[in-house]
């Protein structure tokens, strides 16, 4: 809290699992400074949500468990959740339009949920991710954007 009311910092960045850090990245954001937290998949919600941005450091190329020889498959979450995600971001922005700009619904959904990560899914972008969804139609629109919307 010292380093806080120095003045001399934008942002923290709080390396943790644990949810006693939870109040310190509040009251970090509540004095307007950015948060961001990385921690392990165990993280409780609460602390993530705490954070402006929070990345799971199991998503992270030699991250925990990456010393282990054995090849195991990367853990995929759910892709009902993800599309959950991506339809409810297309509800909450307001436009007449059927099209959403892709990089406009993944600022929403990163600053409804913190801890969205493409990689959590197992793709890399989420470019990629809304392609593998058959409920989403994507096309090139002006200055080459990638657009999104339902196909029903």
């Amino acid at each position: 809290m010292d380093l806080m009311h120095t003045g001399r910092f934008n942002g923290f960045v709080l390396v943790s699992s644990d949810s006693d850090f939870t109040r310190l990245a509040q009251r970090l954001r509540e004095q307007g400074l950015d948060v961001y937290g990385m921690g392990m998949q165990k993280t409780p919600e609460a602390f993530r949500r705490a954070c402006k941005r929070f990345i799971f450091l199991e998503n992270l190329e030699g991250g925990p468990d990456a010393g282990n020889t054995e090849a195991k498959p990367a853990a995929k979450g759910n892709l009902n959740e993800a599309r959950n995600l991506i339809l409810k971001a297309m509800d909450a922005i307001d436009q007449d339009e059927e099209w959403y700009r892709l990089g406009q619904l993944g600022q929403h959904i990163v600053s409804a949920n913190p801890d969205f990560d493409t990689r959590t899914y197992g793709k890399r972008k989420l470019s990629d991710l809304v392609a593998d969804m058959k409920v989403l139609e994507v096309k090139r629109g002006s200055n080459n954007q990638l657009m999104v919307r339902r196909r029903d």
